[in-house]
């Protein structure tokens, strides 16, 4: 749970419909944090939202705003910031969950799958960054959900890790100019996390998840010394931390949250 008022206001989640991002949705709904949820998904957004007014009504104070956005394309997200301000108040927090993830080494990724990475992992972030600096309050905070991939090579995921690198060192670079009004910049990096996403990597799930907690020599793949993959509450869990009063020093900092993954 998170102390309401060590936020300031609503908080802009995109990718809030699955994973991470719904993870982190569902907490701040528990905590009682307003909340503007964006994503590509209407069937997804319509069942956070059947899932928040079933948590909303033992506390009647939480309030969720849909908004059906592809964070690639600016006027939207420009627009779904307008619309979550005018509906829920001045922001306290906005972070940035949405991503695509599809495998291809260097000789496989297309240019139409390299130039989606970078639209939505990027891109998406530049966005969502831009809208921050118009709507956020003074003494908010950005949470950029990255991936360890931004710094440890993976093979087969060359588009991925790129886009992933280039959102961080946009947050970071945006991190330096927002710190003038009190705006702090994190990324969270995760690892292997039990998400729709992660699954879909999987032919087993079990064989899946196996191999990423035991590694892989032949990818270069360490495992994960805690031995287990991540659930998506425990990167909430983290990103919650940032957007609170209680990380009212931290700011430019890249976390890796992957169970030691990266070591």
């Amino acid at each position: 749970m998170i102390a309401r008022a060590a936020v300031g206001g609503a908080v802009l989640v995109t990718g809030a419909a699955s994973g991470i991002g719904r993870a982190v949705v569902e907490l701040l709904v528990r905590s009682d944090i307003p909340v503007a949820a964006l994503d590509r998904s209407v069937d997804g957004l319509a069942d956070l939202a059947d899932h928040a007014r079933r948590v909303d009504g033992a506390t009647g104070r939480a309030r969720l705003e849909t908004f059906v956005v592809d964070v690639s394309d600016p006027a939207a997200v420009r627009e779904a910031f307008v619309g979550a301000e005018a509906s829920l108040g001045q922001l306290g927090g906005v972070v940035s969950a949405a991503g695509i993830l599809e495998t291809g080494g260097i000789d496989e990724v297309t240019e139409d799958s390299w130039h989606r990475h970078l639209a939505v992992n990027a891109g998406g972030v530049m966005h969502c960054l831009r809208g921050a600096s118009q709507h956020l309050r003074s003494g908010g905070a950005v949470v950029v959900v990255g991936s360890n991939a931004a710094r440890v090579p993976r093979t087969g995921m060359v588009a991925y890790a790129a886009s992933k690198a280039a959102a961080a060192a946009a947050a970071r670079s945006a991190g330096l100019e927002l710190a003038a009004r009190g705006i702090r910049c994190n990324i969270v990096e995760p690892g292997s996390t039990d998400t729709p996403m992660q699954r879909d990597l999987w032919t087993d799930p079990d064989v899946g998840a196996s191999r990423a907690v035991l590694g892989d020599p032949e990818q270069f793949r360490i495992g994960i010394p805690l031995g287990r993959i991540a659930a998506p509450e425990d990167v909430a869990a983290v990103v919650g931390f940032l957007l609170s009063d209680a990380a009212r020093h931290v700011t430019l900092q890249q976390m890796f949250v992957d169970g030691g993954a990266s070591l």
